[in-house]
């Protein structure tokens, strides 16, 4: 991730991430790792780990994989969770600015959530170096469709936006059509051979829960708010009580992968 002149901004939201942020399923990693025609032992990368949901994941497939990420921090939960998980995953701290062409090569080289945070042509010209002939990207994300479940997720967004949210510099730029869709850099790169997967999800969620995911997200952490965190944290749990004084939700959410490859000679 490129974070620009906050390069620890992540540093606060690490527990949250790892308790709050939906989990990618076992079952789209299978699917993408299939479909990347990957065997035990290839090398991936995860780049921009975070707390190594993709990472582990992927180790569990029997890959050979690195973690990386700028922030210590998130390393080092990627680590705890790749012990617990009885894998072996390779911490590498450094962002994406921090590829170099002597890295690899790898089969795959995942990305969750982080992409945005890149400089996106610079990032897939790399990756082209590192990428193995028959390997590829995945980019990986998360959706709340708009159905009656996720009435609480435009909540959540209004409060955070009345704190500062929509001022942030990249959630500016992502309600373009340009920074919202992977799509047209990855169409202006190597790897235009775009197949899409997804799993989606039904789970229940608490008003607590929904706080603490909050604060997973660096435009509204604890570092950045600071002493509003409080002030935060009550005016969401307010907001959701009006939808649902028990404080208790339903959450569909789709869980997004987009593996892209360089096109075959023969296509």
């Amino acid at each position: 991730m490129n974070v620009g002149d906050r390069p620890r901004r992540f540093r606060s939201t690490v527990a949250y991430y790892d308790r709050y942020r939906l989990a990618y399923p076992d079952r789209l990693i299978a699917r993408v790792a299939g479909l990347a025609g990957l065997k035990a032992g290839d090398p991936v990368l995860d780049l921009g780990a975070g707390t190594g949901m993709l990472a582990v994941g992927f180790a569990r497939l029997g890959m050979a994989v690195t973690a990386m990420d700028p922030e210590p921090d998130m390393l080092a939960v990627c680590g705890e969770a790749a012990r617990a998980a009885g894998v072996s995953v390779v911490l590498r701290q450094g962002g994406s600015h921090d590829l170099s062409a002597d890295m690899g090569p790898f089969r795959l080289v995942a990305m969750g959530r982080s992409f945005h945070w890149m400089d996106r042509a610079a990032t897939l010209a790399m990756l082209d170096r590192i990428v193995t002939p028959d390997g590829g990207v995945a980019l990986f994300h998360d959706a709340h469709p708009p159905v009656a479940e996720n009435a609480w997720f435009k909540v959540m967004r209004a409060v955070q936006d009345r704190f500062g949210r929509d001022r942030e510099a990249h959630v500016r730029e992502r309600r373009g059509a340009s920074h919202s869709r992977y799509e047209p850099f990855l169409l202006a790169s190597a790897f235009t051979q775009l197949d899409g997967l997804s799993v989606t999800i039904h789970q229940n969620v608490t008003a607590d829960d929904l706080v603490g995911r909050a604060f997973s997200m660096s435009t509204c952490s604890r570092e950045k708010l600071g002493d509003r965190a409080e002030e935060f944290a009550a005016a969401l749990k307010a907001a959701l009580r009006e939808l649902s004084p028990d404080g208790t939700f339903a959450e569909v959410a789709e869980l997004v992968a987009l593996l892209a490859r360089r096109p075959h000679k023969d296509a």
